[in-house]
């Protein structure tokens, strides 16, 4: 069988990326998934001081013992059951410390069966919960209340095998109300699905790097896009929860008291995964992409992983895979990641296996996450919702990524800049470019593009002020809206809905602006000022390529101006976005 497809396939109902259709060629598949996600499970009932001392009388028929020694009985009696459960059923029971990964003990210990169903391990750490406080009144009387700050309970992570979805970890509180929190992984759940129907793949941890049928991985995967993936995550979370909570409680007592857990979401990832024909290109093609808008972008961090061995041009797919599924247990190649925080939203771009370029956003706290000062609701019926939200970012965020990428303008376009506009009915001045204050402002906006909430006049001053140096004269909103409307007249701005005081900037308008910061920080400056990347010398053919093209540049430059009797110092406050 050979990875090398005739022609690119996706699913009939994804919406390609501008990124995506680029790069299209020299693409074999594409698929989109909900990869890591994180549920919160709480006893609705037990979560208010009311309701609390409603479901304790149901458990014990008064409130008489509802006191602080009655409440740590209840936690001791839970770790005594789990440690003992565990103990006859010989399953690894395993105190964490501060600073060991979970994620890896785990790792090491899921079992070889591929049918066995049920906990294989169980962890303890120290983490804050909601914990209650009785408060014993002269009268005789109590009142509830929370401890604040929540203090450091023990937590008991209960790791799972799930026949439809893999690795299940539940982490619950042995204190009342018992919190629990579900992390689910897309990825295991299509690979589940996967070995049903008999595809054959080569999975990396959480990603799919060789796919025998893009499309039909493609299909499998939008089933968590879907109404029905509402019911599929209230099931495994059912399944599982109430076993963990019969260690505090027994399912008798939790049915005499009604214990019903709700679920909430609070950590979404939604990942665009690109399949290369070869890891040689697709390796190109992320650092060409980082290299060119790097400095263009603000981005101040690059990880880069260093893996045991460079990519190949050779699929293993290229003869025939006796397995269903190849798991490589450490990474075998150098891993890039590229990452952009937006409050509680973050964007990432990354390589995984031998040719997957990855893109993924996530919400990182649903409970503070907001939407134009609108929370987004993050109940479990709501869960269709939100992927489609994490869905659209991420088409914007590539989208406007290779508008970026992809500078260019003509000299019509440049020399329109400085003829004034309407704004409706309103004249507007032009923009000289040639200002420190316009070129600050260009600089604002690509950085700002790339937020997929967009972004308003408070946060262009915000990053304005950002790029000056101490000392320098504030950049006031005033200026920020002045600057928006000369921009918005041009084309370049755009608000996302014509009563919305959020702005975005067009496709169009990136190409202009990507462009000019090109000019002026790639190609006027270095060769004008000659402090390129390189010093001038002899052309070494080891050298990097773009080296040896500043200094072939530098040295023609140099002619010129020695030729018409010019010095770059007396040039180069003249020469800026030409």
């Amino acid at each position: 069988m050979s990875r090398k497809y005739s022609k690119f396939v996706a699913s009939p109902t994804e919406t390609l990326d501008d990124l995506t259709e680029y790069y299209r060629p020299i693409l074999s598949g594409l698929y989109d998934s909900v990869d890591r996600f994180v549920i919160d499970g709480y006893l609705n009932i037990a979560h208010s001081p009311g309701g609390f001392r409603y479901w304790w009388n149901l458990l014990y028929g008064t409130t008489d013992n509802l006191d602080d020694t009655h409440l740590m009985r209840m936690a001791g009696r839970f770790s005594r059951r789990v440690r003992a459960w565990a103990e006859k059923h010989k399953i690894p029971f395993i105190d964490t410390k501060k600073g060991e990964r979970k994620s890896d003990i785990s790792r090491a210990r899921i079992p070889d069966d591929p049918n066995f169903e049920g906990v294989f391990l169980v962890l303890t750490s120290l983490s804050p919960a909601t914990i209650w406080h009785s408060v014993r009144l002269p009268g005789g009387d109590f009142h509830l209340d929370r401890k604040s700050p929540n203090p450091f309970v023990r937590h008991y992570h209960f790791h799972i095998m799930d026949q439809r979805w893999g690795h299940v970890t539940i982490s619950i509180s042995g204190h009342p109300p018992f919190k629990a929190t579900i992390i689910l992984n897309g990825h295991e759940f299509i690979d589940s699905i996967a070995k049903k129907k008999g595809l054959i793949y080569v999975k990396d941890h959480n990603c799919f790097t060789e796919i025998s049928d893009p499309q039909e991985l493609a299909t499998i995967a939008d089933t968590l896009r879907t109404e029905d993936a509402i019911g599929e995550l209230r099931h495994v979370c059912d399944k599982w929860v109430y076993f963990c909570l019969s260690f505090g409680l027994s399912f008798e007592e939790q049915k005499r008291t009604g214990s019903c857990y709700c679920y909430s979401l609070y950590q979404v990832e939604y990942s665009r995964n690109l399949l290369f024909d070869h890891g040689t290109q697709m390796e190109r093609v992320v650092d060409g992409i980082i290299d060119r808008n790097r400095s263009r972008l603000n981005i101040t961090k690059i990880t880069k992983i260093f893996g045991r061995k460079g990519r190949t041009a050779v699929s293993r797919l290229k003869r025939e895979i006796p397995r269903e599924e190849i798991t490589f247990e450490k990474p075998a190649h150098d891993l890039t990641v590229f990452k952009i925080h937006f409050g509680m939203m973050t964007i990432k771009l990354y390589t995984k296996g031998e040719s997957v370029l990855r893109s993924e956003a996530i919400i990182n706290n649903m409970r503070r996450m907001s939407l134009n000062r609108k929370r987004l609701r993050r109940g479990l019926d709501h869960f269709p919702e939100i992927v489609t939200f994490l869905r659209d970012c991420l088409i914007r965020f590539l989208n406007e990524l290779q508008a970026v990428d992809l500078a260019w303008i003509n000299e019509t376009e440049l020399d329109d800049f400085a003829h004034g506009e309407k704004l409706g009915n309103v004249r507007v001045g032009g923009i000289d470019l040639r200002t420190a204050r316009s070129h600050e402002v260009i600089k604002a906006f690509m950085k700002l593009a790339l937020d997929p909430r967009g972004f308003r006049t408070g946060d262009l001053a915000v990053e304005v002020n950002r790029q000056r140096l101490k000392g320098s004269s504030e950049y006031t909103i005033r200026q920020a809206a002045y600057d928006i409307r000369k921009f918005r007249a041009k084309g370049v701005v755009e608000k996302t809905h014509p009563k919305s005081h959020v702005y975005r900037c067009s496709k169009q308008g990136l190409h202009q602006l990507s462009a000019f910061v090109t000019l002026e920080d790639e190609v006027i400056r270095p060769l004008v000022s000659y402090k390129g990347r390189v010093v001038s010398g002899n052309c070494r053919k080891s050298e990097p390529k773009l080296d040896l093209i500043y200094k072939q540049a530098q040295r023609g430059l140099q002619k010129l101006l020695d030729f018409y009797h010019l010095h770059p110092t007396a040039i180069r406050r003249f020469i800026r976005l030409m």
